[in-house]
């Protein structure tokens, strides 16, 4: 449906029976957060909250909490793109098939922004403390906005063709900002407002920014789009609105968003930086305090009819995640394009996206050879980890097409079972060390920093995989408990790391904690177990073993391995072998692979819910409550 506004599209989902009104008054710090939470495991409804404790603006949850819903919300146009992203693979569709894409060219009309003079969400202006202040997590360092498009121009070449809009977190207040006066702007890498701010850096002058709240839900899914750099959201958003997007031009200054429901201007001065967070984040712990862009907050407004959209992130599964799934729907079939030979690559939801990527490659380099080495599909791991944000991959398994056609990346027990059926250790290990990894990843040896590994792996089978602990294992002093995760992958619990991560680190602390992961004491436990895993020790048919804290935690469920094995560990100081060895400065080992997924003490802490919190909203939720029959305990 092509909505215009928020307004729009919450009435109609309230007459289609997917969004419920509750005017029972519930507070915005942490009780709006665990509602939502709530919300979206159990398959809810959109709510929308009239009047929320401490914000004069009623608040939009779990909006995009099922795929049902995402479906209604785009039914006009989610075809439409498909079909113009099928053009985009094959132009020459167009004159096989017109009577397919008759509408084409009319739907790429809408691409273009819409020059206006005025629009709603100019009605009002209203300073910054009057905002919503959602608080989603106990330890977060204030309110931040958790659904903004964050608006940027090119400073060499401004207007809304050359403009990027960004999904990226705004911290209200809290910590060292000027009441009124300044929100903090966290971007990280490989984000496009980076290249605007540079720009601006390089010219010596402030970014112009704009934030801009609500308005057509298009907007906001463009925003999380990973658009090739230079062409601009606002073109992906007309189209999955189905009309021209409108923006306020003005001399001088950055278009507005005109049917937003909010928008803050504003600027970052060059070189001005606070500490911005701590932060609940997609990976399932807090993002912690750092030095992030400051934005000089110059003028807030609002439309009459407002209303404030929200999410929490936090460990996967959460409302981002079916962000991702609408990218994918929309941008899988782009991918053998983009990437020569690469059928399908899967950014793991569970694992926190970055820090697993599973991709199905193709091998085409000597058709002729009876070779079993990967040749082809390390060339097309170079790529991935060459293109936009799939570069901050932390582990990148790879398989071959040729060995299994019917497989795909987003099977995850199959693509496993296949990679682990076939992987050689010995060579199938790559490492990139000193290298960026994602920001919010605290495994690595500093911020931003860590190591990558690919393995990619092609030819027969040649071990079957275990799926049974036999009777009588002997494992080292501190070790015990094996517990099957999938087949030929077992959790063993390992000797406690002292101390666990603490949210008070910042600054000197965080320093010192960083020194301590560099030395990795606890690495010897790990040689200490791989050094009596001989040939005739049953660990040796298992092919990967993960040394964990609790192994009955991670073996529970498919997602608790995937989040605590790749969210917990470094590749160059946590990946181990038994049998291990250098050659040509090429790692590997006979086998098992083993990772050390413990929490160590410069990770970050998980989030975790606020009791007090949780028993209040039960109490809402119980028979007779304004939330009875809406939101399960």
């Amino acid at each position: 449906m092509g909505f215009h506004s928020l307004r729009a599209c919450t009435d109609q989902l309230r007459n289609e029976g997917e969004l419920i009104v509750i005017d029972h008054p519930v507070h915005q710090h942490l009780e709006i957060a665990e509602i939502q939470r709530r919300l979206f495991r159990s398959g809810g409804p959109a709510v929308l909250f009239t009047t929320p404790k401490g914000s004069a603006f009623p608040i939009l949850v779990n909006l995009y909490g099922t795929q049902k819903r995402i479906e209604r919300i785009f039914s006009d146009s989610l075809d439409r793109v498909k079909k113009l992203v099928e053009l985009k693979i094959d132009p020459m569709e167009a004159l096989k098939r017109p009577w397919r894409y008759w509408r084409s060219p009319i739907d790429a009309i809408s691409m273009l922004p819409r020059k206006v003079r005025r629009g709603p969400v100019l009605s009002n202006e209203i300073p910054l403390s009057r905002l919503p202040q959602v608080t989603n997590w106990p330890n977060d360092g204030g309110p931040f906005i958790t659904l903004p498009a964050v608006y940027t121009e090119d400073p060499h070449r401004p207007g809304t063709l050359r403009s990027n809009l960004g999904m990226y977190r705004v911290q209200l207040a809290g910590n060292e900002y000027e009441h009124d006066r300044e929100i903090g702007l966290h971007y990280q890498l490989h984000r496009g407002i980076g290249v605007h701010h540079s720009a601006a850096i390089e010219r010596g002058e402030p970014l112009k920014v704009s934030i801009f709240v609500g308005g057509s839900p298009a907007v906001a899914v463009s925003a999380v789009m990973p658009l090739p750099e230079g062409l601009s959201e606002l073109t992906f958003a007309g189209v999955l609105a189905g009309h021209r997007i409108a923006m306020i031009s003005r001399p001088g200054r950055p278009s507005i968003y005109a049917d937003a429901d909010f928008v803050i201007e504003g600027i970052v001065m060059p070189g001005v930086t606070k500490p911005e967070g701590p932060f609940g984040d997609h990976l399932g712990y807090y993002a912690r305090k750092h030095e992030f862009p400051v934005m000089q907050v110059e003028h807030v407004w609002h439309r009459k009819d407002a209303i404030w959209p929200m999410t929490v992130v936090g460990r996967p599964p959460q409302e981002d995640t079916l962000f991702g799934w609408l990218v994918h729907e929309l941008t899988g079939p782009v991918i053998p394009t983009v990437l020569p030979g690469v059928q399908s690559v899967h950014a793991v939801d569970a694992s926190g996206v970055h820090p697993l990527l599973l991709a199905v490659g193709s091998e085409r380099y000597m058709p002729w050879k009876n070779d079993t080495r990967p040749s082809e599909l390390l060339t097309q791991a170079s790529a991935i980890l060459g293109q936009g944000q799939l570069s901050l991959a932390k582990y990148l398994f790879i398989v071959s097409q040729g060995d299994a056609p019917g497989l795909k990346a987003h099977q995850i027990r199959p693509f496993f079972s296949h990679l682990l059926e076939r992987v050689n250790w010995l060579r199938d290990c790559h490492f990139h060390t000193e290298t960026t990894i994602d920001t919010l990843d605290y495994s690595g040896s500093g911020l931003n920093c860590g190591s990558k590994l690919v393995v990619a792996a092609r030819g027969p089978a040649i071990r079957s995989l275990p799926r049974e602990i036999p009777a009588g294992w002997s494992l080292p002093n501190g070790f015990y408990a094996p517990r099957v995760c999938l087949p030929g992958v077992v959790a063993v619990t390992g000797p406690a790391i002292e101390p666990k991560p603490q949210m008070s680190l910042s600054g000197t602390d965080d320093a010192a904690i960083w020194r301590i992961s560099a030395s990795a004491p606890w690495s010897a436990d790990i040689e200490r177990l791989v050094s009596t895993i001989r040939d005739d020790h049953p660990l040796r048919s298992w092919p990967l073993v993960v040394i964990v804290d609790d192994s009955e935690f991670a073996s529970a469920s498919l997602e608790n391995f995937l989040w605590i094995t790749f969210t917990r560990s470094n590749p160059a100081a946590d990946v181990h072998g038994a049998g291990s060895t250098v050659h040509q400065k090429h790692w590997g080992c006979t086998g098992p692979l083993v990772i050390d997924a413990r929490l160590k003490p410069h990770h970050a802490p998980p989030v975790v819910e606020d009791r007090e919190t949780s028993a209040r909203i039960d109490a809402l939720c119980r028979s007779g409550g304004p939330l009875a029959g809406i939101v399960r305990e």
